[in-house]
């Protein structure tokens, strides 16, 4: 697949040209910016547009837009040996025409198959290097119409320039509304969020009494939660594994890259809303209720498996770190670069009379994670690694967690409303993240009215992976339905 006119090769890498009045960056770059570097993480994002690409416009926007509001994309990694060796980021002239690609791809697979030959071309971007020479982003973009687009746009970057938090708040606050063109699009309100994790409880009087108590208790299990965590993580570092499984690579994530395809189907959140307020839980609670229902039902069905019995795994679950009163309705700040944490969160591979069970068993296991510190512990300590061992340490650490659970989970808050980028309306969004040693990620993304799921997996090892999109599909019809016979018989009994 080469370029066409109007952007380059895509595998030749084009020089980088660097200013006389080059300057370094104020900072350094951030231990987790450090990590992902050594881990060589990058972030696809894939954007369906309403009308066919305007190359003219697509560029304006991207010189008065992007550029302006996130100045990693105009600066390039240098070897700082006044500050010990570590990485920093400099700045350098951008040349458009070494980050927008225009590709070709064969008439015939796209004439035969238009969803497929997109697909097929974002795969082979996880085994194509970057120039870095250059800053680390790309724009692709595929001037062709698919099931749900008239045109497809690609930006691939370097997950050391930032997180899917400072990619979504770029976009919001880059575009226009495409319902209302002369106003900003908006996100979504915070959360109310509860639990210690997120905010420590003020002490009540002494003369309380159970209040007091309460309080009290709240701290020892806190302490508790977090001790248990604690020695699971130096337990998981050292020698715990999850069980062999068809989600888990054959070779134990030894190799080091796998080519990855990348599969999404979109999902109601009136549906997931739905479910939420049955069940009286979170929106993360029902999407790793329904993952758990969907890898259930393929793996029973792939492995013609009829023991029902339960096999706990485990999920690596990405966390947003910045504050929830940080959260902007109206994006006035872009967030930038990596402000990342984890958990280990289990699920269950098992068959449920109740497709409820599914979401009931996430929120335990989300409310009992909300009360520790696990999140906070995972945190301080990568930093205390890449500070004072180096970035192939707090790598290896996280390659580590990583190859001992069975799936990367993810959730980002996208734009509440459909939007206008680079004078392009943007009718679907969804991203992923490759270069990680797992198999299967699974990436959850609101947009609108709707939430989309992408898929990451390994080509080889998942050759029928549309059927497990299939799974999620059907797993959240079958619990809203059944959230649906709930609120009716709740109604009914009032």
């Amino acid at each position: 697949m080469n370029a066409g006119s109007g952007g380059r090769s895509v595998g030749t890498p084009p020089s980088v040209r660097v200013s006389a009045e080059t300057e370094w960056s104020e900072e350094p770059m951030s231990p987790t910016g450090r990590v992902m570097e050594d881990m060589g993480a990058h972030i696809l994002s894939v954007l369906g547009l309403g009308i066919p690409v305007n190359l003219p416009v697509f560029r304006a926007g991207i010189e008065t837009e992007l550029l302006p509001r996130y100045p990693r994309f105009c600066s390039i990694q240098v070897m700082d040996e006044s500050w010990g060796g570590k990485q920093r980021w400099v700045r350098t002239k951008v040349d458009l025409d070494d980050h927008i690609i225009i590709p070709r791809i064969d008439p015939a697979a796209v004439e035969c198959d238009p969803d497929k030959a997109v697909e097929d071309y974002v795969a082979s971007l996880s085994m194509l290097p970057m120039d870095r020479r250059r800053p680390l982003w790309e724009f692709h973009l595929l001037d062709f119409p698919t099931s749900e687009a008239t045109s497809t746009m690609v930006l691939r970057l370097h997950h050391s320039i930032g997180d899917g938090m400072s990619l979504m708040t770029l976009y919001v606050a880059s575009s226009r509304s495409t319902a209302d063109p002369a106003r900003l699009p908006t996100m979504p309100p915070p959360p109310r969020r509860t639990g210690e994790i997120y905010q420590l409880q003020p002490r009540p009087p002494l003369s309380s009494g159970k209040a007091l108590l309460a309080w009290v208790l709240s701290y020892l299990l806190l302490a508790w939660n977090t001790l248990v965590d604690c020695v699971f993580l130096a337990a998981t570092i050292l020698f715990l594994s999850d069980p062999r499984t068809m989600f888990m690579r054959s070779d134990g994530g030894l190799q080091a890259h796998h080519r990855k395809r990348f599969i999404h189907r979109n999902l109601s959140l009136d549906d997931v809303k739905l479910i939420k307020t049955a069940v009286k839980c979170t929106i993360n609670d029902v999407l790793v209720g329904v993952t758990s229902a969907a890898l259930s039902r393929y793996y029973f069905r792939m492995s013609g498996d009829i023991d029902t019995k339960r096999i706990c795994l485990r999920s690596f679950l990405l966390v947003n770190t910045r504050p929830v009163s940080c959260r902007q309705i109206n994006v006035t700040k872009v967030e930038k670069g990596n402000q990342l944490s984890s958990l280990i969160c289990p699920f269950h591979i098992a068959l449920h009379d109740d497709p409820l069970e599914h979401v009931r068993k996430a929120k335990r296991f989300m409310d009992r994670k909300k009360s520790s510190l696990e999140v906070a512990i995972i945190n301080v300590a990568g930093e205390f690694l890449v500070k004072y061992f180096g970035a192939k340490a707090g790598a290896s650490a996280l390659r580590l967690f990583m190859k001992r659970t069975t799936i990367i989970f993810s959730n980002v808050v996208g734009p509440a409303e459909k939007i206008t980028l680079c004078g392009h309306p943007v009718v679907s969004m969804g991203s992923s993240v490759y270069g990680q040693p797992q198999a299967l990620t699974v990436h959850y993304q609101n947009y609108g009215n709707t939430i989309n799921v992408t898929l990451a997996v390994d080509d080889k090892q998942f050759p029928d992976c549309h059927e497990l999109l299939d799974d999620l599909v059907e797993s959240i019809r079958l619990i809203k339905n059944a959230a649906g016979l709930r609120s009716i018989s709740s109604v009914h009994s009032n």
